[in-house]
This record gives C-alpha cells, structure tokens and sequence, in this order.
C-alpha cells in the first residue's frame, strides 16, 4: 500500500526555497562577517573576539526562551509561520545596517556593530526558531519529514553559497564601475552592495514561503500539571536530545570551511607573481587576486564534498540509519584531515591537499542534515514518553547548535592571530602590504590548522556521542509505531 502524503511538490519547493533565501542572509552574516570587522573596518581583534564570545551566551538564553515563546503562543494565523512575516523585516535592515560602514571614529563604530550584531541575533532567532519548526507541524509522517528535511537542507545550502557567487561578480563588475584607487573605500562599497543584492532576493524568497505552507498536525492543548518536569527539564532529561546537541557543538570545527577559508587565502598559502618591480599597488592588487583564487579553490571543494554528500542524502536517509550515516561519515573525515595536514605542513602545496579538503567536506553535509533529522527523531520520542511536543524548543536546540558553531569558528580564528601575532589591517595597507609567502612557515601552517586540524578534531570527538544514541533501527520502528497509536488515541488533528 502506498503511504500517504501530506506535502505537495509546490509546498515543498516554496518551504525550501524560503529556506534558501534564509541561508543567502544567514551565510552574509557568519561567513564574511569576521573578515569585514577584521580587514574592512579594521576592528580591535579583543574586541571582536568579546563580542563574538558575549553575543553567543545571549543566544544561549535567546534560543531556548524563543523556543518556548512558539510553543506556548498560537495566533489566528498559525503556531510558526507568522514569525515569518514578523521578522523579515528588522531581519532587512538590520542586514544592512551591519555593512553601511558609518564613518566613526573606532569606539563609536564598536559600539554601532555591536548593538546592530546583537539586535541581528536576536532578531534572526525570532524567524529561525519557528521556521526550522515547521517540518514537524507539516506532515505526521516521519519519512516524509527526513524526505522534505534532507531536500530542505539543500535548498538551504545552495542558499548559503549564493552570496559567495555575488562576491565573485562583485569583484568582476565593480572594478569597472567604483574607483579602486582607495582599497578601503572600495571594499567597503563592495560588501554593501552585496549585502543589498542578498537581502533583496533573500527576504523575498523567505516571506514567500509564508503563502504556501500549512500547518497541519496540531496536537490537543496540554498544560504541565504540578509536579511535571518543565520544558527544559523534560528536554535535558532526554538522552538521545543531549547526546545530539553535544554532536552539533563538538561538530562546530565544520563551520571553518565558511569562516576560515577567507583568512586561510590571505595568510596560508599565495598564488600569484612575484613581487620583484612591482609597486605596492601592484603588489597588494596581486594578493588580493592569490585570496580570490583560493578562496574559489575552497569554495569548490565545499561544494563538491558537502553539495555532494546533500545530493545523496536523500537516498541515503532512505536506505540506511541516521546514526550509522553520522559516524560513517565523520571518521572518513576526520581520517582525511591526517593526509590534508601532513601534505599541508610538508610541501605547502594547496593543490596537493585538495583531494583530502573535498573528503572533509562531505560530514559537513551529512550533519547539516541529520543533526536536524536526529532532533525531530528525539522530539517524536518525547512525545511519546511524556506526552509533551515541544516544536519550538527542538528547533531552537538546533538553531543554537549552528549559532554556537560559527561563534566557537569565528573566536577561534581570532584567537589565533592573537596568538601568532597577526595584525590583520597590515594586508590591506598598500605601504606594508604582505603575501602569505612573506610570514614563516609556522605562521602560515597555524592559520592553514583551521582548516585542516580544526575540523579533523572535531569531526572525531563530534562521533564519539552517536555511539550511545538509541534512536535507531529496530527501535526507531517501533518507537513510530507506538507514536501514531499514541496520536490515534489523544485525537491529534491532522489538517488536510
């Protein structure tokens, strides 16, 4: 007998393509943020590294209070999509109030990025909690779910690379339109103008979805009785839920290949002419060529390790544990991040590392997906052992997870320079400008580490928790099973 299904084709591609324009101002933000504090507005590197620190221990609290804001508040217009239409906007401005580079002096435009920064996440958790919750209200059915899960997942990452392909259009176009004579003036022109090309198409796509999804499972109104655990205690209490979110923030090495590839372009390896009769015009327009090249060389291998890995997933999520998929995947990465560093070290040839670099992108792909997956899976097993769903505080754990991960990346990065000491405003000073070849090798192997050791670290500790998840197999089935006859028996509502 063929399964139901609860989705349309147009339903899904709308709730997958809002989730592209979502990741296209998401990846604004956390992959190009660092570098813009870092060498365009030329922040203290202490004061970048607090609030990067800060601003996480906030969402710490921000994630999960937002979560169970969506979980206790149902509106005319549904539990999660209104958020939607709530926060697209502030979302809009704030964007690009982030890349307007108010002309200030240092303390004032530390104290401007840091009350836009911190507005941003607060303002971006109000969408990311509800939106990622939507899958469970979306359709009853788990295999259906890990199907508009996984493709969601890759609509969200091509999304997340789009703002890579505008800096490289960027980079081709503007040159011919802006004077480049001033490299911080034009830099500082540069990300704006990408900054205004996402958010444009980015917020369109994402309040787009709004009209075309429907929540359909809408579970009967149950207050906690006296003497019930409470929301958190009822999600610490859950093995499986903790083992998963302690996989996303020991996973949080992957997010080096958005945030570090950048600086690995600047400060690791060059790629260009030598410098012997050149101006330092010259000079620093050739390094700026060598970071573009690599940058385009890592953005690549990300693509064809993680877009990769997210293509088959689908399949994969079909025919095989979730858990096994985890650990698979993770040691294979973790494994060729030995050969990536060893040839990293001993022949300093980007190219030769390239295989391997591609081989440790694939979990990136994998995890994004599963670390998802997984918490549903735990939810589902919530239900079924206390009777409570709790949507909005499974959606905020992940979301956590992935803001967690990019600020343990980006305060690692600036923790090495701090350590190496690197004065990042060097590379854009046409007096003083330098090529990855003018540090030591030591200099240029350490900044190299964020993505080669870094993530090979982590890739294997984030394994270690899957061996003790339960939620899978034989179990899984017939945890499914009790769940539906458990619903049948409350009268949850599915809508049509």
């Amino acid at each position: 007998m063929e399964e139901k299904k609860y989705i349309g084709n147009k339903e899904k591609w709308m709730f997958a393509l809002g989730a592209g324009g979502q990741g296209m101002i998401y990846a604004m933000m956390s992959s190009y943020i660092s570098d813009y504090y870092v060498s365009v507005l030329k922040l203290p590197l202490m004061f970048i590294l607090l609030l990067m620190f800060l601003a996480r221990i906030w969402d710490a609290i921000n994630d999960p209070l937002m979560g169970m804001i969506v979980d206790h508040k149902t509106t005319r217009w549904g539990k999660m999509k209104p958020y939607i239409l709530f926060a697209s906007a502030p979302i809009a401005v704030l964007t690009l109030l982030m890349y307007c580079s108010p002309n200030l002096p240092t303390n004032k435009l530390m104290i401007f990025s840091a009350v836009v920064y911190v507005l941003w996440g607060m303002t971006y958790t109000m969408a990311d909690v509800p939106f990622w919750g939507l899958p469970n209200v979306m359709t009853p059915d788990t295999k259906e779910r890990g199907a508009l899960i996984s493709f969601t997942k890759i609509i969200n990452s091509i999304g997340s690379a789009l703002p890579e392909v505008f800096f490289i259009v960027a980079g081709l176009v503007l040159p011919m339109i802006l004077d480049k004579s001033n490299v911080e003036v034009y830099n500082k022109q540069k990300y704006l103008i990408v900054a205004i090309a996402v958010v444009a198409i980015g917020i369109v796509l994402y309040i787009n979805s709004y009209f075309h999804i429907k929540e359909r499972v809408v579970p009967p109104i149950k207050k906690r009785q006296p003497g019930e655990p409470t929301q958190l205690k009822r999600l610490f209490s859950c093995k499986p839920m903790v083992l998963v979110l302690i996989t996303g923030v020991l996973s949080s090495g992957r997010y080096m290949f958005g945030a570090a590839t950048l600086h690995v372009a600047r400060y690791a390896f060059y790629i260009g002419p030598d410098f012997t009769g050149m101006s330092p015009e010259e000079k620093l327009a050739a390094v700026e060529a060598s970071v573009s090249a690599i940058k385009m060389i890592f953005n690549i291998c990300s693509i064809v390790g993680m877009f990769g890995a997210m293509l088959v997933m689908p399949f994969l999520m079909k025919k095989f544990d979730y858990k096994k998929i985890m650990i698979t995947t993770c040691l294979a990465g973790a494994i060729a991040a030995i050969p990536t560093t060893l040839v990293g070290w001993f022949t300093g040839n980007l190219y030769a590392c390239i295989p391997f670099i591609i081989i440790s992108c694939i979990p990136i792909g994998v995890i994004n997906v599963l670390v998802f997956a997984m918490i549903c899976d735990c939810l589902d097993y919530m239900e079924l052992t206390t009777g409570y769903r709790d949507n909005g505080l499974g959606s905020a754990c992940s979301g956590f997870i992935n803001k967690l991960g990019n600020a343990i990346a980006t305060s690692s990065i600036i923790v090495l320079f701090l350590v190496i000491g690197f004065n990042p405003a060097e590379m854009l000073n046409p007096e003083v400008a330098q090529a990855a070849t003018e540090f030591t090798k030591q200099q240029n192997f350490a900044v190299f580490s964020l993505v080669s050791i870094f993530p090979g670290v982590s890739l294997l500790l984030c394994a270690i928790p899957m061996f003790f998840y339960q939620i899978s197999g034989k179990k899984k089935e017939e945890m499914i099973v009790q769940l539906q006859a458990k619903r049948e028996a409350e009268g949850v509502t599915v809508n049509e």
